[in-house]
């Protein structure tokens, strides 16, 4: 029992009472104020500054699914895509195709391509590469801090990396073969310094 009502704990209220205005005032807020936590805890997650069109692509040294490094560095000189992917990723799946035929078509231009495999299992992302036929290098990125750099949120997101290294494209989600010939032309059209 109460002592304000005289009834027992957890009873239901009596016909017609009401709860305390701060009731309904903290059931309104509450949510409100949930939300603008998560949302800077976001944007305190992404403190660092993005890359953007005409930087130099962050450089990075991780290791592939075979525990082989990939730099970035060496790489300089030739024309790269870096696509962010995950196994899950329906629309990853749907863009693999255009990025085989491209990594094929582009041989002789020097075209390099890696994935960056996004919050997947390397076993996971192992068995895509096999079952999709990727010739290219899939690398890890523990603890993604190559993808904060990047400015990833979800995959797919692909980057287009000129032949001295600069950040000349980018297509935030799934790649349409238009998409990638204009992400392809921004990087190839140039020769060699």
């Amino acid at each position: 029992m109460t002592a304000t009502t005289g009834q027992p704990i957890g009873a239901a209220l009596p016909r017609g009472a009401r709860l305390p205005r701060a009731w309904y005032v903290g059931a309104a807020v509450a949510p409100l104020l949930l939300l603008a936590a998560w949302g800077a805890l976001l944007l305190a997650n992404r403190a660092q500054p993005v890359v953007r069109i005409g930087d130099q692509a962050p450089a990075f040294a991780l290791a592939d699914l075979e525990g082989n490094p990939v730099r970035l560095s060496d790489l300089r000189g030739r024309p790269v895509i870096i696509n962010f992917w995950a196994s899950s990723c329906g629309p990853c799946v749907e863009e693999f195709p255009l990025l085989a035929r491209a990594a094929v078509a582009h041989e002789q231009d020097g075209l390099a391509i890696v994935g960056i495999v996004f919050r997947d299992r390397s076993e996971a992302a192992r068995d895509f590469m096999a079952r999709m036929g990727g010739t290219w290098p899939a690398v890890m990125d523990p603890g993604e801090a190559l993808a904060t750099k990047f400015g990833i949120i979800g995959p797919p997101d692909t980057f287009f990396i000129d032949r001295n290294g600069m950040l000349a494209g980018r297509q935030l989600g799934q790649l349409s073969a238009a998409d990638l010939e204009r992400g392809l032309s921004q990087i190839l059209g140039e020769e060699r310094p």
